[in-house]
């Protein structure tokens, strides 16, 4: 089925530019190559009928045809042999410690602002930044405890950092479900190519939401507090809650007494201790927050700031999200702990700079803009894919509000094959690690790969047409 692939003028995951299959895949490749046709599209269509059933799908916000679709799935996987992947690893791990000492630090003595390593207005003015919470603790000092971090490869196969979400990043119940329906398709395979599993990660989080329990708890009531079905990730609210064992909740299901979090239950009132909060800050609390929203629990924020209950992540996490302050982690990683980044990021332009703006703006047909809090591709422009009214019309944005922009160059992201219209061929890909910060640091090994299905395209986002594959990590090279 592969005969016929060719690399292309891309980083291509399978073959190098000579062609020839790299190390790590060879072992998957002479299992995988004696299956037919038939035998493959067999599997094909057995994993979509099991997605189909399990209801593994997501939500796309303004579709006419109906909201909900099934997450397309490759069966072909993206494979990171051992000593890439620790490269990776450490530095995931330098990332969020970092982020993680810059939002104590933000939120207590602002020595990043004072020492003038990163410009004040920058943190002042940013979205998330909650200035109320300045000097408010919290648990065992971690503000991020779940990280999605979005990473893509360039041209010379090098690791770049594309962007961190560190508010509610999604997509981790695709990576449990995607190796499960692999398992099932490929039998004794992950056992005979050395495949580290991803299990686990149910029982570390659920490990970590407990750990930061308030003090004196030592059997701890964790919930999911989600938004509701509507939500883009409600499929993986109901799964994580599910895989751990906990009671999935919306904020009608939970009230506030005395400084104290309840859940309403068919016996009464039981206490909660940690929420695992799939709500921006914004919605959480309408009597300090947004006051029109339904979807918080009055009064939380109150037993939140009595330490009466943790959140996760906490609040104010969306600072180290916006992607302005992005440009500056590789100077926070070098002050907080006197390393170079271990990975790097993308070139970035802030449009409110004013020789990065000119830059920006007479360069915009080439260049990536992004707007400083969207996410799942919205708010973003692909200048070279872009028409002049598209073009015009993020000029004027960029100029009405310069601090909400930034701009990157188009990155040309690794391929990989995948089965599209009835033959293997190569698609751009990305991947996104999920780590997990609480008593240690865990990665989990390898995360999810997204593809853009469309030939060319470089947008990988499910909410944009994407897909995803399994993302395997060997224990070994080859």
């Amino acid at each position: 089925m592969l005969d016929r692939y060719e690399g292309g003028a891309f980083y291509d995951e399978l073959v190098n530019g000579e062609g020839a299959v790299r190390p790590h895949y060879r072992r998957f490749l002479e299992r995988f190559n004696s299956l037919t046709v038939d035998e493959f599209q067999q599997k094909r269509q057995a994993v979509d009928l099991a997605f189909l059933r399990q209801g593994i799908t997501f939500n796309v916000y303004g579709e006419k045809e109906g909201t909900e679709r099934i997450f397309p799935f490759d069966l072909f996987p993206r494979i990171i042999p051992a000593k890439e992947w620790e490269r990776v690893e450490a530095g995931l791990i330098q990332r969020i410690t970092a982020l993680n000492l810059f939002l104590h630090d933000i939120y207590h003595e602002q020595r990043i602002l004072r020492e003038g390593v990163i410009p004040p207005s920058y943190v002042l003015s940013a979205r998330h930044f909650r200035r109320e919470f300045v000097n408010s603790q919290v648990p065992r000092d971690i503000y991020m405890h779940i990280c999605g971090t979005d990473l893509i490869r360039d041209r010379d196969g090098k690791y770049l950092v594309l962007e961190d979400n560190g508010r509610c990043p999604s997509g981790v119940s695709y990576v449990l479900e995607n190796r499960r329906a692999m398992r099932r398709s490929f039998a004794g395979m992950f056992e005979a190519v050395g495949v580290r599993g991803v299990a686990i990660y149910p029982d570390v989080l659920l490990k970590t939401l407990r750990y930061i329990a308030p003090a004196g708890v030592a059997e701890p009531t964790v919930v999911l507090l989600t938004p509701g079905p509507f939500n883009s990730a409600y499929f993986e609210h109901t799964y994580l809650a599910r895989q751990m064992g906990i009671e999935i909740v919306e904020g009608r299901d939970l009230v506030v007494q005395d400084a104290r979090v309840f859940m309403r239950t068919t016996k009464g009132l039981k206490p909660v201790h940690v929420i695992y909060r799939r709500i921006d800050d914004d919605f959480l609390d309408p009597t300090v927050f947004r006051k029109d929203s339904t979807l918080g629990v009055p009064g939380l924020i109150h037993a939140y700031r009595a330490g009466n209950v943790s959140l996760a992540n906490s609040i104010g996490t969306g600072i180290a999200d916006d992607k302005v302050m992005y440009y500056f982690v590789p100077r926070i990683i070098r002050f907080y702990l006197g390393q170079d980044p271990i990975l790097e990021n993308v070139p970035t332009y802030l449009a409110s700079e004013e020789e990065d703006r000119r830059y920006i703006l007479e360069h915009l047909p080439e260049l990536v803009v992004k707007a400083a809090n969207e996410s799942g591709g919205y708010g973003m422009l692909m200048g070279p894919q872009a028409g002049r009214e598209e073009l015009a019309a993020f000029r004027e944005r960029i100029v009405a509000d310069p601090r909400n922009y930034i701009a990157q160059p188009v990155i040309s992201l690794s391929r990989h094959p995948t089965y599209c219209d009835g033959a293997f061929s190569g698609r751009h890909i990305d991947l996104r690690p999920f780590v997990l910060s609480g008593e240690k640091i865990f990665v989990l090994p390898g995360g999810l790969t997204r593809v853009a299905l469309r030939e060319g395209s470089l947008v990988v986002n499910s909410s944009q047409g994407g897909g995803s594959k399994d993302t395997w990590v060997l224990y070994g090279d080859e």
